[in-house]
């Protein structure tokens, strides 16, 4: 028999197990939503406790599986959301305060006032990103002069922090790791990418002590063993969850590009050993690091992709549920000149504005439902325009495809539109859950199951290809619209 791959999936709005064999089949799965906490307008929480709850039962659940159950376990792959910063007592493993989500927008005061042109400066040539609310510094910064405590137990060296990857890896092992990986370790605004380092600079630049941090690991990597599921599983692969979709896709030569439709949406270029730094706000980072060799990327990031269909669904009510908006899409010709904006929790790349908000554009009488629902799967495809765009502009070529992934690209109507607004062909894999896949294929590589990228990329399959047919004249009205739109709800 042969082995098999445990994954764990923490996204924001859910958390998946699942079992894959040696092909990158799936053996099985099992899902829940995770619940949102809005405490405040522009504050997004999520409970650490019940991340936790939801991974034990469904790893269980997973393994339970006819056919898993008795098969050998080589490994096991976590791949998570970003960002989401949580602190942590060592002694209890107990959280001091909610998980703050990478969507969270509480610390763009502090953001702004720490954003000298010295400061971004630095903060982009050592980490390739922006000083914004989006990446972990600033949650810990908040957390520790808010929290009442945190602070001087930080400082005493009781707490420790991390993104999700690191929190699920202390409780899988009881406490015994307190580790991450390059990915997630880079995406914190306190790595410097070049160096492969937690940097000092910028501990000091946030008030920050070095004692909460986690070690950094290579993605594929012996991150300890965890016996919580009824025998021995060493845990061998983790990656922040859109540059192990990055992996899934095999996106493993520069120049190559995904993308990913879940909660937001993240384009992933492939840069090989370069920095790439850019002129367009995207962000450089780590693509993914093997055998201490790093591999760099360009990726934008929209905040707000398939939760767009979810706010349609959960806050107005305008459908049951998120399958029902491909239908409506296909019901009307065209959105009637409405755009909708989905600034909910500012606007990511290319613009950065964390105070921008949310908008439908252009409503006339005649506008209904359908017209409202239309205009929210447009907004996605636009965005991803806009990151092409940047992509481009900053010295890329024009890709031969764009592969695509998540939970939304099984919308066919959505991804014929985005390649009619990319003018690019679109390409659906095989198994479109590519992050845990990704997930899967570095605790192989980890494990050795999997001997090299090469195997890996010759296990990727086409399942779909949608071709642009819409003419330029067509488009570019559309995106003028758009650019408009956005225009409408920045906030400078």
């Amino acid at each position: 028999m042969s082995p098999r791959l445990l994954v764990i999936d923490q996204g924001t709005t859910s958390t998946r197990a699942m079992v894959f064999d040696s092909n990158g089949s799936v053996l099985a799965r099992a899902q829940t939503e995770l619940p949102q906490i809005f405490p405040a307008p522009g504050w997004v929480e999520h409970d650490p406790e019940v991340i936790w709850s939801h991974t034990l039962a469904l790893c269980r659940q997973a393994l339970a599986t006819p056919g898993v159950a008795d098969a050998p376990l080589a490994g096991i792959g976590i791949a998570n959301q970003r960002e989401t910063t949580v602190l942590w007592d060592r002694a209890t493993g107990k959280p001091v305060y909610h998980a703050i989500v990478w969507q969270d927008r509480r610390t763009a005061a502090l953001c702004e006032q720490l954003a000298t042109p010295a400061n971004s400066a630095r903060v982009a040539a050592c980490t390739g990103l922006v000083l914004d609310p989006y990446f972990s510094a600033s949650k810990i910064r908040w957390l520790l002069d808010t929290v009442p405590g945190v602070r001087q137990r930080a400082e005493r060296g009781e707490l420790a922090f991390g993104t999700i990857d690191s929190f699920l890896l202390w409780r899988l092992t009881e406490g015994r790791v307190h580790a991450t990986d390059a990915t997630n370790a880079a995406r914190t605004l306190l790595f410097n990418i070049h160096t492969q380092q937690w940097d000092a600079e910028l501990l000091a630049l946030f008030d920050i002590p070095a004692s909460l941090l986690p070690e950094v690991h290579d993605n594929a990597a012996d991150f300890g063993v965890t016996r919580l599921f009824g025998r021995p599983i060493a845990i061998t692969g983790m990656a922040g969850d859109q540059q192990a979709a990055t992996v899934g896709q095999a996106c493993f030569t520069p120049g190559m590009i995904k993308s990913t439709y879940g909660t937001g949406c993240f384009m992933v270029q492939n840069t090989g050993s370069q920095v790439v730094a850019s002129s367009h706000r995207l962000l450089s980072t780590v693509c993914y690091r093997l055998e201490g060799k790093t591999t760099y990327a360009l990726e934008g990031s929209i905040f707000i992709a398939g939760a767009a269909v979810q706010w349609l669904r959960d806050a107005v009510r305008l459908i049951d549920h998120a399958g029902e908006a491909e239908a409506l899409a296909r019901q009307v010709e065209s959105t009637g000149g409405v755009y909708l904006v989905p600034a909910f929790t500012g606007l990511g790349a290319p613009y950065w504005d964390p105070l921008a908000r949310g908008a439908i554009i252009g409503l006339t009488r005649d506008s209904g439902i359908a017209h409202i629902v239309r205009a929210a799967l447009e907004s996605v495809c636009y965005q991803t325009r806009d990151l092409m765009a940047a992509m481009l502009a900053d010295g890329a070529v024009t890709p031969a495809a764009l592969r695509v992934d998540g939970g939304m690209v099984g919308n066919d109507w959505m991804m014929q539109f985005l390649a009619d607004m990319l003018d690019v062909p679109v390409e659906r894999p095989h198994v479109t859950e590519t992050t845990a896949l990704g997930a899967a294929y570095l605790a192989g590589l980890g494990a050795g199951v999997f001997g090299s990228l090469d195997e890996l990329s010759g296990h990727w399959q086409l399942a779909a290809r949608f071709t642009p047919g819409m003419d330029d004249k067509r488009r570019e009205q559309l995106y003028a619209g758009w650019n408009e739109a956005v225009g409408r709800t920045l906030s400078r």
